[in-house]
């Protein structure tokens, strides 16, 4: 634990996995928030209304999601399954966040799964949903500006 609380960037961390959506199980612990289309899974905290463009542009504006975003780092990228996961270490005690986030075909259009977790403690003081929702609003702005 020690080594992911004093690396920076990904250092430290466990390798990079996607997520199966259609699995996942959420924590019983209130460190984490998941926004996913509806009907996708019974395991969510929100829907996600369906995108109303091609998966494959939802996808371009996904990968580009954490640029420029502070102490947030890239981790790894599943083009193949249109999914990315980053790190977001918070600003006082450089604990790392996951987040995933994965672009699906849903008919007439996309739908995005969003999902961010604390690594370490219980409770993370509503910090995932408060990044979900951020995540969300500049992911709809992007896809706004690339259309």
């Amino acid at each position: 634990m020690l080594e992911m609380m004093f690396s920076r960037g990904t250092g430290g961390l466990p390798p990079a996995a996607p997520i199966d959506f259609a699995t996942l199980r959420l924590p019983s612990s209130p460190n984490a928030h998941l926004a996913a289309p509806p009907g996708a899974t019974a395991e969510r905290h929100e829907n996600v209304p369906p995108l109303p463009v091609p998966p494959d542009a939802a996808w371009a504006v996904l990968r580009t999601l954490g640029n420029g975003m502070e102490r947030v780092w890239t981790m790894a990228e599943w083009p193949e399954i249109r999914q990315a996961q980053w790190v977001a270490r918070t600003r006082w005690m450089n604990f790392p966040d996951l987040i995933n986030a994965q672009i699906v075909e849903l008919p007439g259009g996309s739908g995005l799964f969003l999902y961010s977790r604390s690594l370490i403690g219980y409770s993370d003081m509503g910090v995932n949903a408060a990044r979900v929702a951020a995540w969300r609003a500049a992911f709809d702005a992007a896809l706004a500006r690339a259309r």
